[in-house]
C-alpha cells in the first residue's frame, strides 16, 4: 500500500476480485494448453478474447471502486489532492480504452 493511501478502495470487493482473477488465470492456463495441443487458430483467438474481457471486467470493477472510494474521498478534501486523484482516474480510463 502506498504511503499516501489508507485502505484500498476495493477492500470490500477483494474476494470477488480474487475469484475473477483466479478464473482468468485458469483461462490463461487453458490458452497455454490449446497452443501446446495445436488447437485451431480461431478457437485460440476466441479464448484470448474471453481472457481479455475477463481482465477488463476486473479492471472496470477496480476503477469503479477507486472512483467510489479514493476519488470521492479526495474530492471531499478538495484542493490539489482532489485534482491529482481525478487526473489519476482519468489516466487510468485512458489506459483501459487504448
Amino acid at each position: 500500500m502506498r504511503e499516501d493511501q489508507h485502505s484500498p478502495g476495493y477492500v470490500d470487493d477483494k474476494e470477488r476480485l480474487l475469484t475473477r482473477l483466479r478464473r482468468a488465470e485458469g483461462q490463461v492456463r487453458g490458452l497455454h494448453r490449446m497452443i501446446e495441443d495445436d488447437e485451431y487458430c480461431i478457437d485460440v483467438i476466441t479464448q484470448v478474447s474471453a481472457v481479455t474481457k475477463a481482465l477488463e471486467r476486473v479492471a472496470l470493477a477496480l476503477l469503479d471502486d477507486h472512483l467510489r472510494h479514493c476519488v470521492a474521498q479526495a474530492a471531499a478534501e478538495g484542493g490539489q489532492v482532489s485534482a491529482e486523484k481525478l487526473k489519476e482516474a482519468s489516466d487510468a480510463v485512458a489506459r483501459l480504452v487504448r
